[in-house]
């Protein structure tokens, strides 16, 4: 009974943490400007986790910042097209700087990393807040996505016996992948149904195809802190870790997303 009980002993912490994160998302998407602010934001502490993981030779917060500000500027007066262009330049001249500062390749590899999933993936949420659904597209990615690890994270807790990935993430099972896709299939099609307009083929697709995705952004990230030897990738969000830690699945699901989202629908 006692190792049931300290099986769920940091739900509490947890959930009282995800009312802070819903409050914080719902100011952050209110507006267009608040949203380029709220990414740019994103992109700058997840930078920073980044830079400590790695160890990377450079002040992490002042670094960050110049990352943070200049990423703001970039999405605030770039269309998608000149903000990849313009983005990339940057990410090479920041990689080109380091290879100056004589840093090791596992320093390089991780800063590859932080520039791809801070100047690349994270925009997507942008993009899609500032796409044709707008601020229904953002409520249902960032919602399927974060309740997706939620179901993983319950089913796995309950009935969870086979171990996935024990090397790389130990607590992710077979029975929790599986009911946290098939619950997030159905919350697809419900949120789907009122937010998108979408039918139950659509909704299933994205459903599917975003639990899935989910689940490896999930996983990659456990795969950079097991190489970095960390526990988690920072302490900003007491019961879930460093932001990365809470954002993971959106690494490759806003992109995913916001690309295969209009072909579905053209269809």
């Amino acid at each position: 009974m006692k190792s049931e009980e300290n099986k769920f002993a940091d739900v509490p912490l947890r959930v009282k943490t995800w009312i802070y994160i819903i409050i914080v998302f719902a100011l952050g998407i209110s507006h267009p400007l608040s949203m380029v602010l709220f990414v740019s934001w994103i992109g700058l502490q997840s930078c920073f986790e980044f830079s400590k993981m790695f160890n990377l030779r450079a002040n992490p917060v002042i670094s960050s910042i110049l990352i943070g500000i200049t990423q703001f500027y970039l999405l605030f007066y770039l269309n998608i097209e000149h903000y990849l262009l313009y983005s990339s330049l940057l990410g090479l001249l920041i990689v080109l700087y380091f290879l100056v500062l004589k840093s090791s390749k596992d320093q390089l590899y991780g800063l590859t990393i932080a520039l791809l999933v801070s100047l690349f993936s994270f925009p997507h949420l942008y993009w899609i807040r500032d796409s044709i659904h707008g601020l229904h597209s953002i409520i249902f990615i960032v919602v399927v996505t974060e309740l997706n690890d939620v179901f993983q994270y319950l089913t796995g807790k309950f009935f969870g016996k086979h171990k996935i990935t024990p090397q790389t993430s130990p607590n992710k099972t077979l029975e929790g992948l599986i009911g946290g896709v098939f619950l997030t299939t159905i919350l697809s099609n419900i949120l789907g149904y009122f937010l998108l307009k979408t039918n139950i083929l659509t909704n299933s697709i994205l459903g599917l195809t975003l639990g899935l995705s989910g689940f490896f952004g999930d996983i990659f990230i456990s795969y950079l802190k097991r190489k970095t030897g960390v526990k988690d990738t920072g302490n900003l969000l007491p019961g879930h870790g460093g932001l990365l830690d809470r954002v993971d699945s959106l690494i490759f699901n806003a992109p995913l997303f916001f690309w295969i989202f209009p072909l579905l629908i053209k269809n």
